[in-house]
């Protein structure tokens, strides 16, 4: 038994009450990393501090670095000598960090990216809850990219989802962000925990001695530092052996063009979402994270008001679960969108239908409440003709 499966084993099929936070830190742990590295930040920090007490116990490796542009290079550089890294942040560092994700992704470096989201711009309310971040964890980083983002609405979606994006990080070959939010975060709810071999742990695949790094297949394997090959792991545009060549069109075309495809042709695979759909419902609710909590409080209530609403959670975020979307709107007249920003994932529902799409913003720290999201149903209903009751 391995160090790491012996510790874990004394909270296997137990069930505690954790943070948000705290839940992502084990799932991180499940997941088989043992490399990490940040900043503290609010509303993120208890992940950094679960992980610098429990990796030493599992033979894994915590540093405290001096902001958050070396966390994550701390992080790169991890996993090209072998390791299973994350890093955790919040708005600020994630802005922070945007460079070397756009590093990670042209590098092909699986990696993980905790984001607890809270208030902003700048930064903000610094204690308070947000989801501000989305856009940004799709286009934070400059040029022609595609990523994958998963948003939890739960306690043990924390844990579960931060398995999982260790998981697609090395399924895919690309960093992956958890989007969290500062709600969600600092939930406090019960987890409970899986055997160590109930988890399923995606391995790195590695490559043969003369195998190209860069190309040759959609998600070609790698090689770790100091195995006895040489690599050339470079942000510039590079050829399939890792070589630069900055000036060939055809070598940037086919190489960025195939870090994006390698994410959008598996969209299918990769989507996820919850929904709980009516005969009759002529009004959508779409949500995500901890807004999807009061959002189902509300259509629950709508429903025994008498008013058919069809629900659709976003699991995964980007990329974007458009067929989803577009099924959804194929069956109802109007969408609302809740969400704590002033409308990003609204914007991006807009481009998949040409229903009326109704934002419900909230910002300043504070989640929706069950009775607003409630307001917002029965007055579209109302506008739509629909009889409750």
């Amino acid at each position: 038994m391995t160090q790491r499966q012996s510790r874990l084993k004394e909270f296997e099929n137990r069930t505690l009450f954790l943070l948000g936070d705290e839940a992502a830190a084990y799932g991180a742990l499940y997941a088989g990393c043992d490399f990490f590295a940040g900043y503290p930040i609010t509303p993120a920090s208890e992940i950094a501090e679960v992980m610098s007490r429990e990796l030493p116990r599992v033979d894994g490796y915590y540093v405290q670095m001096e902001d958050e542009l070396a966390s994550l290079s701390a992080v790169i550089g991890a996993v090209w000598a072998g390791g299973k890294a994350m890093t955790a942040t919040s708005g600020p560092g994630f802005s922070l960090m945007q460079e070397n994700i756009g590093y990670a992704v042209m590098t092909e470096t699986p990696c993980v990216i905790i984001d607890v989201q809270r208030s902003g711009p700048s930064t903000g309310q610094a204690t308070k809850p947000a989801q501000g971040d989305v856009l940004q964890a799709r286009w934070g980083t400059h040029g022609d990219h595609e990523i994958i983002a998963l948003a939890p609405s739960s306690v043990q979606e924390c844990f579960e989802l931060t398995v999982a994006s260790f998981n697609l990080a090395e399924q895919y070959r690309t960093p992956v962000i958890l989007l969290m939010d500062g709600e969600i975060g600092h939930l406090r709810e019960s987890v409970t925990f899986p055997t160590f071999d109930e988890v399923a742990r995606e391995e790195r695949r590695l490559a043969e001695p003369d195998t190209d790094l860069f190309g040759g297949e959609p998600i070609p394997p790698m090689s770790l530092f100091g195995e006895g090959r040489f690599i050339h792991v470079t942000g510039s545009t590079h050829k399939a052996s890792g070589m630069r060549d900055v000036q060939t069109q055809a070598v940037h075309e086919e190489l960025v063009t195939r870090l994006c495809q390698k994410i959008a042709d598996a969209r299918a695979e990769i989507a996820s979402v919850e929904q709980d759909l009516v005969d009759g419902a002529r009004i959508g609710v779409l949500t995500y994270g901890a807004t999807a909590r009061p959002a189902r409080g509300a259509v629950l209530e709508a429903r025994r008001m008498g008013c058919a609403v069809d629900f659709l959670r976003l699991i995964t975020i980007w990329p974007f679960p458009e067929e989803a979307v577009k099924r959804l709107a194929e069956r109802v007249e109007t969408i609302l969108v809740p969400e704590m920003n002033l409308g990003q994932i609204a914007r991006e529902v807009e481009r998949f239908t040409s229903l009326p799409i109704l934002p419900l913003p909230k910002i300043g720290g504070v989640a929706h409440t069950v009775d607003e999201i409630l307001e917002a149903i029965l007055s579209s209903s109302s506008e739509l003709g629909s009889a409750v009751g």
